[in-house]
């Protein structure tokens, strides 16, 4: 049976990954010594054999366009025998063999404003949701605020200054497509109304009991308007999730005052010190200021700052946070202690702080 299946030609499935891998990964495949970061944005990887492959690190947006993908692709031509490759956190790594093409594929990138970096302790590419270009349910954009934090974060990125990595992400919702939840720095979109009901078109264009049943919280019933069927919200149990406009495009949820970016700090997937933790509410709202994101920006830029002169070498947002205590941190970063920041969520008490007491002591540092 291995045998038929051996050669058989399908679209079911991805293709295998090793026949878009550089030959000299395919030489060395399972036989890598160690790689180590030369410079900021550049790595050297060493393999038993002695061949070395270079990567060569740099910033790009989620959003491209084709213009900048063949931009992109002639100077892999041009550097790296065609071979380079997007990261999950939307950068661009160019796989040279040459080492004497790194200086040149540097400038060529300078030339066309575009940073190499995000490796070591430094700030790392922003991973984002779609926003406003594109989702449905945002409650903030994407693209604007990442582009005005990593304007301000761009030392960070082409440098490594840091105690650690400091990873950044945004989802524009709290479905979190972006995965948030557990990064170092979590800007988060919010809502803060219970969704609209147009009760002039919601029987037209809405299946009534499929925007109910999406209701997680069981906050929809039905409702008779006139002679139409509706329904209503109990806003006390809605949680702004938005599942109901996916279901319903009559009950819209974006709202231009009940909208805006919470942040969150503390988290990670890393196993090193500490287990890997979810982030932790630091900022409760903060309203869209579109296009710079002014206020987000400077609660972000006062959590690095505070990051960067207090941190140990090797510890993350959260480990800092840890060691310094949840009080030292509000009052170091000059962010403001809300009673939104206790949390009553009852399934989360095996994992968050839940005790309503809040005290202000003193720690050794």
């Amino acid at each position: 049976m291995a045998d038929v299946m051996k050669d058989r030609i399908t679209d079911i499935g991805p293709p295998d990954y090793k026949q878009f891998l550089p030959p000299v990964c395919l030489d060395n495949y399972g036989k890598w010594l160690y790689h180590e970061i030369i410079e900021p944005g550049v790595l050297m990887h060493v393999a038993e054999s002695g061949d070395e492959l270079y990567s060569v690190r740099c910033g790009a947006c989620r959003l491209v366009s084709v213009e900048w993908v063949r931009d992109m692709c002639d100077l892999a031509d041009k550097y790296s025998e065609g071979h380079m490759r997007f990261t999950t956190r939307n950068n661009i790594e160019f796989l040279l063999t040459k080492k004497e093409n790194i200086e040149p594929l540097k400038a060529d990138l300078k030339k066309m404003n575009i940073p190499v970096g995000g490796t070591g302790a430094g700030v790392t590419n922003i991973v984002h949701t779609q926003g406003w270009a594109h989702c449905h349910t945002p409650a903030t954009d994407a693209s604007g605020p990442v582009k005005a934090v990593m304007d301000e974060m761009i030392e960070h990125f082409e440098g490594m200054d840091l105690p650690a990595q400091l990873r950044i992400s945004l989802a524009c919702c709290l479905n979190m497509c972006g995965a948030v939840h557990c990064s170092d720095i979590s800007i988060l979109g919010v809502h803060r109304k219970p969704p609209m009901i147009e009760e002039s078109r919601i029987s037209d264009v809405c299946e009534i009991p499929l925007a109910i049943a999406a209701c997680p919280t069981a906050a929809i019933k039905p409702k008779k308007v006139g002679d139409k069927k509706s329904v209503e919200v109990k806003n006390s149990r809605c949680m702004f999730c938005g599942n109901c406009y996916t279901m319903c495009p009559a009950m819209p949820l974006a709202d231009p005052e009940g909208d805006g970016i919470a942040l969150w700090v503390g988290g990670k997937v890393s196993n090193r010190i500490n287990p890997p933790e979810f982030s932790k509410l630091a900022v409760d709202f903060i309203e869209n200021e579109p296009p710079r994101w002014g206020k987000t920006v400077d609660a972000i830029k006062k959590i690095v700052d505070a990051y960067a002169e207090g941190g140990m070498k090797y510890e993350r947002v959260g480990d800092w946070i840890a060691r310094i205590g949840w009080e030292k941190f509000f009052e170091k970063t000059g962010l403001s202690f809300t009673e939104h920041h206790i949390d009553d969520y009852r399934l989360a008490m095996t994992t968050w702080r839940t005790s309503t007491l809040f005290k202000w002591t003193s720690h050794i540092e």
